[in-house]
């Protein structure tokens, strides 16, 4: 049998123009090198396809508001991005508002059409506009128009209708694509900025940090000399303001590692004695929590965790630490050790009422700060950052009752052999 023959030889040619047209513009979604030259090759296109003199394509903005054009060509292209009409405003808006196909055969006697001066042309007759629509929601408008007049028959409407769908795809991709790179721009821009800001303010931590020290050694030295020379309180308050120094030096060594990129990659996973660094801790904050009996039982055998114990350290610093903030005065803080399982876990608690447990999660949220029953934004990043430490070791903090009605954190690490 041999094929049909097409009784209309032309419609044939046109509709086989129209489809190669079609597979073209699919193919400069993926091809084009930027938004301008897609825009260009699909208006410059459209006018050959539809046999018109000019194509005009407005881009809405995010509030339906406004209709602005982005590519033309017949027309004074330098007014691309100036060119705009309101939502509903001449043939182009009452397209956008109704999204409804508006064909004209001659635009100079019809009252829609609304003249912008210093870019419309006035020899400019037959106008065809079809709204661009992508999930229900308007996008742009596509115009089309002839320098004589023209009746657009159905076909060339359902044409210029299906180059309007396959150019919403395109815009909204487009759109959506320059948001993100936009955005991803203004984070590198910030995350530079602090990185920056960290190293400066760091930096500078450095000198008055030796300067201090130099003074705290002076002061124990002139104390030494006017007090009897049995007399060790001095050295022990000598000794206990190095290792605060000492404490800040490796705090500033920290910040610097994690603006460097090392701040958590860079953790070792080492067997250490846990009871002894808790031990070392408590000792080194005692001062700190001088308003508060501390009950911490030290246990008579070791208890060997693996982790990064001076990071490990700091995150029982930053528990104490609050306690000494928080905990209601006089109320005793208690610390505890022991070995459940596979997991070496120490508790800090207090005697007062302790977190809520809707909160028990968003503390360990960055800025989020619980005072008593109350929960406030702050500065508070103490306990996201000892949340980060634990998870990069391979170990775990959160909150659990006490027991008593109230809450304790407990810091937790593999237990080594």
């Amino acid at each position: 049998m041999n094929p049909p023959v097409p009784t209309d030889p032309t419609a044939a040619d046109r509709r086989l123009r129209e489809l190669a047209f079609l597979n073209e513009i699919a193919q400069l979604a993926t091809l084009a090198r930027d938004w301008d030259e897609l825009m260009h090759s699909i208006v410059d296109g459209t006018t050959a396809a539809m046999g018109v003199e000019v194509c005009s394509f407005y881009l809405a903005d995010h509030e339906r508001m406004r209709l602005t054009l982005a590519a033309t060509n017949g027309l004074d292209r330098t007014q691309v991005g100036r060119v705009s009409l309101d939502w509903g405003q001449g043939i182009t808006g009452r397209v956008a508002a109704s999204r409804t196909p508006i064909a004209v055969e001659d635009v100079t006697l019809d009252d829609r059409f609304a003249w912008v001066r210093g870019f419309d042309i006035g020899t400019l007759r037959g106008m065809l506009s079809v709204p661009l629509e992508w999930h229900d929601t308007v996008v742009g408008v596509l115009n089309v128009q002839t320098r004589e007049r023209r009746v657009f028959d159905d076909t060339e409407i359902a044409f210029l209708q299906t180059i309007a769908a396959l150019l919403a795809g395109i815009v909204e991709k487009g759109r959506l694509t320059a948001e993100v790179e936009a955005r991803l721009a203004e984070l590198t821009a910030l995350d530079a900025a602090r990185a920056e800001l960290l190293s400066v303010v760091t930096h500078e931590l450095r000198t008055p940090l030796s300067v201090v020290r130099v003074y705290v050694d002076l002061l124990a030295e002139a104390a030494s000399a006017a007090t009897a020379p049995q007399d060790a309180a001095v050295g022990e308050w000598r000794d206990a303001a190095s290792d605060q120094l000492g404490r800040l030096d490796r705090q500033v060594d920290s910040i610097l590692a994690s603006v460097r990129g090392e701040g958590l990659t860079g953790l070792s996973r080492a067997p250490f004695d846990a009871v002894q660094a808790v031990d070392d801790t408590v000792e080194t904050l005692r001062l700190l929590l001088r308003l508060h009996p501390i009950r911490w039982d030290r246990p008579a055998e070791p208890m060997i965790a693996i982790g990064d114990e001076t990071r490990f350290r700091q995150v029982l610093e930053q528990l104490l630490e609050n306690e000494s903030k928080y905990a209601p005065t006089a109320e005793g803080v208690s610390i505890g050790v022991w070995r459940i399982g596979d997991e070496i876990q120490v508790y800090v608690t207090d005697d007062g009422p302790g977190v809520p447990v809707e909160d028990w999660e968003s503390v360990f949220e960055p800025f989020v700060r619980i005072e008593g029953r109350g929960r406030s934004r702050g500065s508070g990043i103490g306990l996201f950052a000892a949340r980060r430490l634990m998870t990069a070791m391979g170990g775990r903090i959160y909150l659990e009752p006490n027991g008593f009605a109230s809450s304790r954190f407990v810091v937790a690490l593999p237990a080594g052999a």
